[in-house]
């Protein structure tokens, strides 16, 4: 049985930074000549330093098996700003989930929903919202399957993959 584990901003145990990149390393082992993977330990230090930010963790005894996390946006830096998408009256906040990762070991068994659902699962923002790689139809698709529909797409960085921006409310 699978056991998840909670971390918030301020709060991480020793070795939580390793931690994720051991998973991120494993998760995408076949990936990590991609320089953009490589810069995998900078995300974590700039998610984890973010306030609101929020984690998941999935343990199978002692081995963590996936993670997911994010941090609330700031108002205005909203990653759907770039679409043609235009919230509904009432918006206050969006929650970005930046990370679902589940080691190959592991996958297959439904633990990336149910990390993403623990993770949401408290939050007090109107809307989530999160990236995906347009050349993954099928994970895009999970998402769907989770809630989200495409509003966009999105390069944040120059060198990194043209994302699928992906919005699901979380009112209601």
């Amino acid at each position: 049985m699978t056991e998840l584990r909670h971390f918030q901003h301020g709060s991480f145990p020793d070795g939580f930074r390793e931690l994720l990149i051991g998973v991120h390393a494993d998760a995408y082992a076949d990936a990590m000549s991609d320089p953009f993977n490589q810069r995998f330990p900078w995300f974590v230090d700039h998610w984890t330093a973010r306030e609101g930010f929020s984690c998941v963790v999935a343990y199978d005894g002692d081995e963590p098996t996936g993670f997911a996390y994010g941090a609330p946006l700031q108002p205005g830096n909203e990653w759907w700003r770039s679409t043609d998408y235009q919230p509904n009256n009432g918006y206050t906040a969006t929650y970005a989930v930046s990370e679902v990762m589940v080691r190959p070991r592991w996958r297959k068994q439904g633990i990336a929903a149910r990390l993403h659902e623990a993770l949401l699962k408290e939050r007090t923002e109107d809307l989530a919202v999160l990236l995906v790689d347009v050349t993954h139809p099928k994970v895009q698709a999970l998402y769907e399957s989770w809630g989200y529909t495409k509003v966009g797409e999105r390069r944040p960085f120059a060198d990194s993959p043209l994302y699928a921006v992906m919005l699901k409310s979380l009112c209601g």
